[in-house]
């Protein structure tokens, strides 16, 4: 079996190991692959894996030797599925490898905002506290979590670990879930969407994108949140109106934005969200802890094992 990874900088930069793939056929890992090069590396695979790169349907038709597709996330939008299906091809996802991973990168962002820890340690490099007439100084908003009501949008997995912390932290955790409030762990209170916008003070994206949920918050959904909200977006850059939310930071009505995910990544140089005031944008790098790695790269030798032995697993398609 050819095995070819269209896009593998993204996963292994150079820190892991392709070998455990390597045992289950003749690999080659390509760390990028542009469309115009994309015949050229796949060709005469019989497994193709993917990040980002995109498998559209008339490359589907194209690839004679095709017998299976991985895709080296969990969400699968950047491939045809119903073209592969049509081909007797699976689709294999890596499902919930980075649940914990993103749930603390909600935290890493939302204490940005809160303690600003950088700011301070880079104003003390500077010398601000070696000079200063007294023994502490603070010139932003300090903000102490418990009490605080952090509404939580989607409540798979990652959704939970989220609401799990927030508890941990003391907070007073509130979900907008297709679970029966009966259901829900101790402590989470199900709300409806916008009397979670309307009454929490922090307010965590974990739901998946789909035509439901996109741009889910924009300037009407702004307009019913307090003007000290303060917003986490790690789901999908597209849950949001970024223009909506620059606006919104500009003019002081809404606290903050975290979000470890934009509409297009890479955003654009005037993607209005990287000057806007109080906006923490990190490079969706919250899936890419060495820990969520390793899974995800122990996941998907597992699928593609399970695969040749005759039983597909994580399919997507059929």
């Amino acid at each position: 079996m050819k095995i070819v990874v269209l896009d593998g900088y993204g996963l292994n930069p150079g820190d892991l190991s392709w070998d455990g793939i390597a045992r289950l056929g003749e690999l080659k890992v390509f760390p990028r692959t542009s469309s115009d090069e994309f015949y050229a590396h796949a060709q005469e695979a019989d497994i193709l894996l993917t990040n980002k790169t995109v498998i559209a349907g008339e490359q589907i038709r194209r690839l004679p030797n095709l017998k299976y597709i991985g895709v080296l996330a969990t969400g699968y939008n950047v491939v045809d599925v119903d073209a592969a299906k049509h081909r007797g091809i699976p689709v294999c996802n890596i499902p919930a490898y980075s649940t914990q991973s993103v749930a603390q990168m909600v935290f890493a962002l939302l204490l940005a905002i809160t303690n600003r820890v950088e700011h301070y340690t880079d104003e003390n490099r500077n010398g601000r506290w070696s000079g200063n007439p007294d023994f502490c100084y603070w010139d932003t908003p300090l903000t102490e979590l418990a009490g605080k009501k952090m509404g939580v949008v989607g409540l798979g997995h990652t959704g939970m670990a989220t609401a799990r912390i927030a508890l941990a932290f003391g907070m007073e955790v509130y979900a907008y879930t297709s679970k029966e409030e009966a259901d829900l762990p101790e402590g989470i209170h199900k709300l409806p969407l916008n009397e979670l916008f309307s009454t929490c003070r922090i307010i965590s994206l974990n739901c998946p994108l789909t035509a439901k949920t996109y741009a889910m918050v924009n300037r009407q959904t702004l307009s019913l949140m307090r003007p000290d909200t303060i917003l986490i977006n790690t789901g999908r850059g597209p849950l949001v109106d970024e223009n909506a939310v620059a606006e919104a930071l500009i003019a002081n009505r809404l606290g903050a934005y975290g979000a470890d995910v934009t509409c297009v990544e890479p955003p654009s140089a005037d993607n209005p969200l990287l000057s806007a005031p109080r906006a923490f944008i990190t490079p969706h790098i919250a899936w890419a802890t060495k820990e969520a790695r390793l899974r995800l790269m122990e996941i998907c030798e597992r699928n593609i094992r399970s695969f040749l032995e005759g039983k597909p697993q994580n399919v997507v398609n059929l």
